[in-house]
């Protein structure tokens, strides 16, 4: 698919294939099927006890009869981009090129589309491996405005995707990340800056600020994910492509009326 005979540049080839630039030069690293299995119970049990750290974590698959370490299962987090979630004292300095911003939702009235954006990262086990998927939504409508997956966590393939949807959708009033170190990037909030979009992001381990990208995740991986076995990153990037178009066309939200976030989106703007 990347040729780098082509005359092309390669961060362009991949751009236009939809690629993030990292995995082109990526040489993967096995994971041991023992940790894979592990890794995607472990997200289960995130999604759904979200404030389990390693030790809890480690607890409750041991009463599954899966008995494994708390330090492998911290490892294995780190590698998953997870942590336990509660409000806990920011006591390290922040890089000074990595400015938080402040958190801008509180007691805010979100009711039409392209106020308020939202984006987070989440894991996605594999059939052989794992890879990162990231979505920019849409939050009074829930449309999901662009998406991509990446072998790495780095912040390029989080800039194409908030890049693709400015291009299609034009621009929100603020938008909202967590404070991941993706988000925090000077690459990634340079974009927001260069477009005067308002920067706000959650308290520190405040999964209840996104909530609507959180609900996303689960929706995501309870309705396709776990039901699916991918067998490569280019199967996932399919198949993952097909179930947004069936979420944002064909699923109806109780929240939202009934009505798809297709449906919200655009009824929304032409009133």
């Amino acid at each position: 698919m990347i040729d780098p005979r082509h005359g092309l540049p390669i961060c362009r080839q991949a751009k236009l294939v939809s690629i993030s630039r990292s995995n082109v030069y990526y040489l993967p690293r096995p994971v041991a099927d023992a940790d894979l299995a592990v890794m995607r119970r472990m997200d289960e049990l995130h999604l759904n006890y979200p404030f389990a750290g390693a030790r809890m974590l480690r607890d409750m698959l041991g009463r599954e009869g899966i008995q494994i370490g708390r330090r492998h299962v911290g490892t294995l987090m780190r590698k998953m981009g997870i942590e336990a979630i509660y409000r806990k004292r920011n006591t390290s300095a922040p890089h000074p090129e990595h400015r938080i911003y402040p958190y801008l939702l509180k007691h805010l009235a979100i009711e039409r589309p392209n106020h308020v954006w939202a984006t987070d990262l989440t894991y996605i086990p594999m059939k052989r491996g794992f890879v990162y998927l990231v979505a920019i939504v849409d939050w009074a409508t829930r449309k999901v405005l662009a998406h991509r997956l990446s072998i790495t966590m780095t912040p390029d393939f989080c800039v194409e995707a908030l890049e693709e949807a400015i291009a299609r959708y034009g621009v929100p009033e603020i938008f909202n990340t967590d404070q991941g170190s993706q988000f925090t990037s000077v690459d990634f909030t340079q974009v927001l800056k260069d477009h005067d979009i308002k920067i706000s992001m959650d308290g520190k381990g405040r999964w209840v600020d996104n909530v609507f990208v959180e609900r996303l995740w689960r929706s995501v991986k309870y309705e396709h994910v776990y039901l699916h076995a991918y067998e490569s990153v280019t199967d996932a990037r399919a198949k993952l492509a097909g179930y947004f178009r069936f979420y944002n066309t064909e699923r109806p939200h109780s929240s939202l009326g009934k009505r798809t976030p297709d449906e919200a989106y655009s009824e929304s703007l032409a009133a």
